[in-house]
C-alpha cells in the first residue's frame, strides 16, 4: 500500500519583516500607484474614454465609499466595525415607522398654523392686560381666543391620532393561509370570511391584537368546528363557515369571531372545570350559564385531553383575555349548543388617550381606567360585613370583596374612605374604597421608563396642575395574591 505523501514547505532561518501600519500602507500605496501608471487596457481594446462620465463615476463611487466602505483614513485590518462619529441606527426600523397619508399630514399642518395665530392673539391680549386695560371687551375677546384655542387642540389631538390609524386588513392578511393549513391537517372544511378590513385601529395595537385573534382562530377550528363525519350526522353541510368581522361603533372597535360549529354547553365547562380542580363544586353551583362560559378563560382549562400542538396544554384562552385587558378592551360570548359561537371583542380606538375615573387618596389623586367601572357607590359602616377577616359588601344580593386603595399601594389606612367604584376585571368584581370621588376625564398617559412603583399604569396632570397616578389595577390584584 502506497502511503500518501504531504508536501510541507522547507524550514528556513530567515525572520519575517514585522507588519506594522506603516508597512501596510506603504504597500498599498505602491499598489495604488502601480494601477494608475500601468497600461491602459481600454487603450488596447479599443474603447473610447468620456471624460465626464468618467468624472461623474468617481464622485457617486466616492459616494459610496463615504457611506458603506473603506475611507481615505482607513488602514486595512485596523478598523472593524463602526467608526467615531459614524450615525448610531437604534430599534426595529419597521416597527418604528408609519405610513399616513399626505392628507392627514396636511391637515395637522393647517391646525398648527391656526393654533398659531390664536397663540398671537393670545399674547397680545396678555399684553393688554398686563398693561391694564381690564374691560369687558378685553375679557370678551380673552373668552373668545380661549374657546377658539379649545377647539383648535382638540381638533389637532384628533388629527394627530389619525396619523397613528392603520387598517385592520394589514393584520387579517395573515389569516386565510393559516385557517386553509390547520383545516387541511384536521380534515376538515373551513370556508373563511373577512368583512371590515378597512377598519382602522392604533398601530400600536395591531401587533398586540394579533396573538389573541390566531388563538380564537385556531381554537375555533379545533374545538368548535366539527369533523366532517360530525357534521353529516347534525345533517349541516361539509363545508363550515368562520368569519372575522371588524367595525366601529362610537369609539370602540368590535371584532367578532363567528363560527357554524357544534357550539358550547354550560354544564360541560363547569363539569371540565371541576374535573381540572379549578373551581369546586359549591362554587360551579352557584354560576349561571354565562358565568360558567366565562371559565373557558381560567389558566390551566382545556377541553382536549390529549395535548397536541394545537391544543390540550391548558394554554390559550386565558392568554387572549389578558392580552384583551391590556389594551383595555373586554370579550364576550354567545354560542348556542350545536349551531356554532361568536366571540367579541371590543376595543378602544387608542391607547394613547384613556378615559379614567379620578379618585382622591388624601392629598393625592389616583386613576382608574373607566372601563373597568361599572359603578359609584357610597360606602358606610353599616353596610361593611366582616367574612373571614376580610370587608365585603352586598350590592343588590351579590356579595362582593371591599378593597382600600391605601393597602392595595402600601399607604398606611385612611379612616375616611366613604367612596366605593364596583370595578370588573375579567371575571373578578370587587369594591374600590377611596375618600373621595374627583371625576372622570380624558388622559394622555406619560409612561415611566426610568423608575415605575408596582401597580403604577403611568401619570398624567390634572386642570388644576397637579400630578395623577393611573393605577394598573390587574397588577395591583397580582401583588395581593402573590402576598396572600
Amino acid at each position: 500500500m502506497i502511503e500518501p505523501t504531504v508536501n510541507q514547505a522547507p524550514e528556513t532561518n530567515v525572520e519575517s519583516p514585522e507588519v506594522t501600519p506603516q508597512v501596510v500602507n506603504h504597500v498599498w500605496n505602491q499598489f495604488q500607484e502601480k494601477l494608475s501608471v500601468g497600461d491602459d487596457i481600454a487603450s488596447h481594446v479599443g474603447i473610447k474614454r468620456e471624460p465626464e462620465k468618467i468624472a461623474a463615476a468617481a464622485a457617486e463611487e466616492a459616494s459610496a465609499r463615504d457611506i458603506f466602505g473603506r475611507r481615505t483614513t482607513d488602514i486595512p485590518g485596523d478598523t472593524i466595525g463602526r467608526r467615531d462619529g459614524d450615525a448610531l441606527v437604534t430599534g426595529d426600523p419597521k416597527d418604528a415607522t408609519i405610513r399616513v397619508d399626505t392628507a392627514r399630514l396636511n391637515e395637522v399642518l393647517t391646525l398648527s398654523g391656526e393654533i398659531g395665530l390664536s397663540k398671537n392673539r393670545l399674547n397680545h391680549l396678555r399684553t393688554e392686560i398686563l398693561q391694564g386695560r381690564i374691560d369687558s371687551e378685553t375679557f370678551k375677546k380673552l373668552d373668545d381666543v380661549a374657546t377658539q384655542m379649545d377647539l383648535l387642540v382638540m381638533n389637532l389631538q384628533s388629527a394627530v391620532m389619525k396619523t397613528r390609524m392603520q387598517p385592520i386588513g394589514s393584520l387579517f392578511k395573515k389569516y386565510p393561509r393559516m385557517v386553509n393549513e390547520l383545516a387541511e391537517s384536521l380534515n376538515k372544511k373551513v370556508e373563511f370570511t373577512l368583512i371590515g378590513e378597512s377598519t382602522e385601529l392604533d398601530k400600536t395595537m395591531l401587533e398586540d391584537l394579533n396573538d389573541p385573534l390566531v388563538h380564537l382562530v385556531r381554537n375555533a377550528i379545533d374545538h368548535g368546528i366539527e369533523t366532517l363525519e360530525e357534521r353529516k350526522a347534525a345533517g349541516k353541510p361539509e363545508v363550515s363557515l368562520l368569519q372575522i368581522e371588524a367595525k366601529q361603533e362610537g369609539d370602540h372597535i368590535l371584532i367578532t369571531i363567528t363560527d357554524d360549529g357544534q357550539g358550547m354547553r354550560a354544564d360541560r365547562i363547569r363539569n371540565r372545570a371541576i374535573e381540572k380542580k379549578l373551581i369546586s363544586g359549591e362554587v360551579a353551583a352557584k354560576l349561571d350559564d354565562e358565568r360558567s362560559l366565562e371559565l373557558i378563560f381560567l389558566p390551566g382549562f382545556s377541553t382536549k385531553d390529549q395535548i397536541s400542538s394545537i391544543s390540550g396544554r391548558g394554554v390559550g384562552l386565558d392568554v387572549v383575555n389578558t392580552n384583551i385587558q391590556k389594551m383595555n378592551g373586554t370579550i364576550e360570548i354567545q354560542t348556542q349548543p350545536g349551531s356554532g359561537t361568536q366571540f367579541t371583542i371590543s376595543l378602544p380606538l387608542t391607547l394613547a388617550i384613556l378615559p379614567v375615573l379620578i379618585l382622591q387618596l388624601g392629598d393625592q389623586s389616583f386613576a382608574v381606567p373607566l372601563s373597568m367601572v361599572r359603578e359609584i357607590i357610597n360606602i358606610t359602616d353599616g353596610q361593611l360585613q366582616n367574612v373571614s377577616g376580610r370587608a365585603t359588601m352586598v350590592v343588590r344580593g351579590e356579595v362582593l370583596p371591599v378593597l382600600s386603595l391605601s393597602n392595595l399601594i402600601g399607604w398606611k389606612s385612611g379612616a375616611n374612605q366613604k367612596v366605593g367604584v364596583l370595578m370588573q376585571l375579567g371575571t373578578n368584581n370587587f369594591i374600590l374604597s377611596a375618600d373621595s370621588f374627583v371625576g372622570h376625564d380624558d388622559v394622555v398617559i406619560k409612561p415611566l421608563d426610568t423608575f415605575r412603583p408596582k401597580g403604577v399604569a403611568g401619570v398624567t396632570m390634572s386642570s388644576e396642575g397637579d400630578i395623577v397616578l393611573i393605577l394598573d389595577i390587574k397588577e395591583l390584584l397580582d401583588k395581593i395574591k402573590a402576598t396572600s
